[in-house]
C-alpha cells in the first residue's frame, strides 16, 4: 500500500519541509523547527549528519511528495537510468508526469492525495475515456480533465475558485478551468520541488 495514513506533520518536521503541502504542516514547521520525538530539540539538522542520511532524506522526501511506495519508486529510479540524459532529471521528470501529480499541478487538487484520491474514484479523462489509475503516465498532446457529472463537486469548485494554481509551463489549462493539456514534458527548472536529485542517484548507485 503505497499512501502514508499516519501523522503528516511529523513526517515533514523530520525531513523539514512540507512533504503532503497542507497548512497544518506549514504551521507546525514554523511552530517547532526540529525534529519530532522527546529529543526532537537536541537532535537539531546539522548535527551528527551524514552522507548517507542527506541521501536517505532526499529519497525519502521525493518518495513521500510523490506517493509512492519503495518498490514503485525503485521501477522509477530504474526506468530513469535506461534513459538518455541525466539520470535526476529523468527521474523528476517520470515523477511528474504521473495523473495525479498533473491534476494537482493543474490546480484541480489541493494536494497530491486529494488529486490521487480523484483519479482513483473514476473522477478523470485523459483523452475522452475514464482512468482510475493514479500512477498513469500522461504523454505530449494528451488532455486531461474532470469528468462531467464531478465538475460540480464543492472540493473542485473550491480548489478552483480559491487555489487558482497557475499550472507550470509545460501544461496548458483549458479555458473553462477543468483540465489541461500536456504541452511538453517538463523540463528541471519547471520542477519546483524542493529536491537535490543526485543525492538520491548517488544512494542508489552504492
Amino acid at each position: 500500500m503505497s499512501r502514508y495514513t499516519g501523522p503528516r506533520a511529523r513526517v515533514s518536521r523530520r525531513l523539514g519541509t512540507n512533504i503532503f503541502g497542507t497548512t497544518g504542516e506549514e504551521k507546525a514547521l514554523e511552530k517547532r523547527p526540529y525534529p519530532p520525538g522527546m529529543h526532537g530539540r537536541t537532535r537539531r539538522r546539522g548535527n551528527n549528519n551524514t552522507e548517507y542520511l542527506f541521501q536517505l532524506q532526499e529519497k525519502q522526501k521525493a518518495r513521500l511528495s510523490y506517493g509512492l511506495n519503495e518498490r514503485q519508486f525503485r521501477k522509477v529510479y530504474d526506468e530513469a537510468t535506461r534513459r538518455p540524459g541525466v539520470t535526476g532529471e529523468n527521474m523528476l521528470r517520470l515523477l511528474e508526469l504521473r495523473l495525479d501529480n498533473v491534476l494537482y499541478r493543474a490546480g484541480l487538487g489541493a494536494t497530491r492525495p486529494q488529486a490521487r484520491q480523484f483519479v482513483s474514484h473514476g473522477h478523470v479523462n485523459v483523452n475522452g475515456k475514464r482512468v482510475n489509475v493514479p500512477s498513469y503516465r500522461v504523454r505530449k498532446g494528451d488532455v486531461i480533465e474532470i469528468r462531467e457529472k464531478t465538475r460540480d463537486n464543492a472540493i473542485i469548485q473550491w480548489n478552483k475558485d480559491v487555489l487558482d494554481r497557475t499550472p507550470p509551463a509545460w501544461l496548458d489549462k483549458a479555458a473553462d478551468g477543468n483540465g489541461v493539456t500536456v504541452y511538453s514534458e517538463p523540463l528541471r527548472e519547471q520542477i519546483d520541488v524542493p529536491l537535490r536529485e543526485q543525492l538520491i542517484v548517488e544512494l542508489y548507485s552504492k
